[in-house]
């Protein structure tokens, strides 16, 4: 996918003060620190389009950037840290819930899962919470250059076949990646494709 332009366009830290759809919308969401940030400046071939906290589980608030000014990446903040404070938890759900129920244009969101990790409750309860919703999921195996690439698929598959004990998700097939080599990054790039008629 050729990126002629990636632009920051909103921040929203309130539940329901999002910006106007007005573009197709594939949203990305994971575990704080599970390479979120890596992955989307990877994707946009920028370097700090997305900025890194030094503290996961800090970052609440949704990032808007327009790209191509034909569609958006819209960051949400990472989940399941515990450290972060309490009432940083607690708000991190009416926020991300009430863009993910209120969004007409959003077509898919790609969940992000650490290769070398099973899938964490959080990972699971989104999960079921797009597939009830109706949303579809892109599921994302960041970190895979942290593994050689003889365990890469074994482990795909684990966490796929862990996915597949909880009746309510449908099948899945992970997409390995790496934001450091890049491995992943076509296959993410055409499903997202898929998903916004490109």
């Amino acid at each position: 996918m050729k990126i002629l332009r990636a632009e920051f366009a909103a921040a929203s830290h309130d539940p329901g003060r999002y910006p106007p759809p007005t573009l197709p919308e594939i949203a990305f969401a994971g575990r704080s620190n599970v390479g979120k940030s890596s992955l989307l400046n990877r994707l946009l071939h920028r370097r700090s389009l997305a900025r890194t906290s030094r503290t996961p589980g800090r970052t609440q608030a949704i990032h808007f950037y327009r790209v191509n000014e034909r569609f958006f990446f819209v960051d949400l903040p990472g989940y399941g840290y515990a450290r972060a404070p309490e009432a940083l938890r607690r708000a991190w759900r009416p926020l991300v819930e009430g863009y993910l129920e209120g969004r007409p244009l959003l077509r898919a969101v790609v969940v992000i899962l650490d290769i070398r990790h099973d899938p964490a409750e959080g990972d699971v309860e989104l999960l079921d919470y797009l597939a009830h919703h109706e949303i579809p999921a892109i599921v994302v195996l960041a970190k895979a250059d942290k593994l050689p690439r003889g365990r890469q698929a074994p482990r795909a598959l684990a966490i796929a076949r862990a996915l597949a004990v909880h009746p309510a998700l449908p099948p899945v097939e992970p997409i390995p990646f790496s934001a450091v080599t890049g491995q992943g990054l076509d296959a993410l790039w055409r499903a997202i494709r898929g998903r916004i008629g490109l």
